[in-house]
């Protein structure tokens, strides 16, 4: 277990190196004078100059990528060209909007599909089967900017049960909080509900085939206790992986719903970042989203061992 650890704790950190040179040269190599933009069109040169070395953004790009890298290491992200503050500071207040807000569609995602997935494999081919995997793929095919747009309009306008937008913060109560997120997470997880419960469906009838469980079934167990106790762990396998790629486009799906329901998480302040051309937000905020990516698959590879001994002994 600890050699298969250490490879993928390598292979974590490889995957990290990796993304960092692409954030930074992709946000390099995009037109546009980051000063100039600041500064404004009629902004004379030797201010434009000016602001850019007090910037850094006249050093050459490798001190700039270890300087970044460096800083990363220490917590120090820099300083927001567009709101004067610390980048950290601007991100850890965005995520206590944005981690709450995955998690609850995560939560959502997978009770629902689970529940879904499992009854459909359970009646095969019968009406109730028919009858969800028509809604999943109904499910599938709905953006989730549009079916957040259909909640705020059911819920909002007319049964005016929740709030159209906004987030009242933490301080002014949990309840409150966790209610004006619940419409976003909704409409984040509805797609991503619809997929799990698909592959939930076909991995639990792919090991109701298995002979172990025909085996199980002779010695007189019943079909509900052998999927629970027998089908569930082999069929979990997969449908771990999936949930775990399934919650890194999670992360990166609130940047539209955010701005749907006009949340102040880490998704809007991308945007925010984009329009002003706040590069050092933007790379930061980039590169915390792909490092949340990659961690979420360290773990899932590590939970896919814990599950199915026979991939840590393979790979070792």
């Amino acid at each position: 277990m600890g050699l298969f650890l250490l490879k993928r704790f390598a292979t974590l950190i490889g995957t990290l190196i990796g993304a960092s040179i692409v954030v930074f040269l992709v946000l390099e190599i995009l037109p546009g004078d980051a000063a100039q933009i600041l500064m404004g069109p009629d902004a004379s040169p030797d201010a434009v100059r000016a602001l850019a070395a007090k910037l850094g953004l006249d050093r050459p790009p490798l001190e700039r990528y270890i300087t970044w890298v460096s800083g990363m290491l220490t917590g120090d992200l820099g300083t927001s060209y567009t709101y004067s503050s610390p980048v950290l500071d601007l991100v850890l207040e965005r995520l206590a909007v944005t981690v709450p807000l995955a998690v609850m569609a995560m939560l959502l995602t997978t009770g629902v599909a689970l529940s879904v997935g499992i009854y459909a494999a359970m009646r095969h081919n019968r009406a109730g089967d028919v009858a969800l995997m028509g809604l999943t793929q109904v499910g599938i095919a709905i953006p989730n900017f549009w079916f957040a747009i259909l909640l705020i309009l059911l819920f909002s306008v007319h049964l005016q049960w929740f709030s159209a937008g906004g987030f009242p913060g933490w301080s002014d109560g949990i309840a409150d909080a966790f209610k004006s997120l619940l419409l976003p997470a909704l409409s984040l997880a509805v797609v991503q509900a619809a997929i799990l419960a698909r592959f939930t469906r076909s991995a639990v009838l792919e090991v109701l085939r298995e002979d172990f469980v025909r085996t199980a079934r002779a010695k007189g167990l019943s079909r509900r206790a052998t999927v629970w106790k027998h089908v569930l762990r082999n069929a979990m396998i997969p449908v771990i992986t999936v949930m775990g790629l399934q919650f890194a486009e999670l992360l990166a799906g609130t940047i539209v719903v955010e701005n749907v329901f006009y949340l102040p998480g880490l998704g809007r302040l991308i945007f925010q970042a984009i329009s002003n051309r706040d590069l050092i937000v933007v790379r930061n905020c980039v590169m915390l989203l792909a490092a949340m990516v990659v961690v979420v698959n360290f773990i899932v590879d590590v939970l896919y061992a814990v599950i199915d001994p026979r991939v840590k002994a393979s790979d070792i």
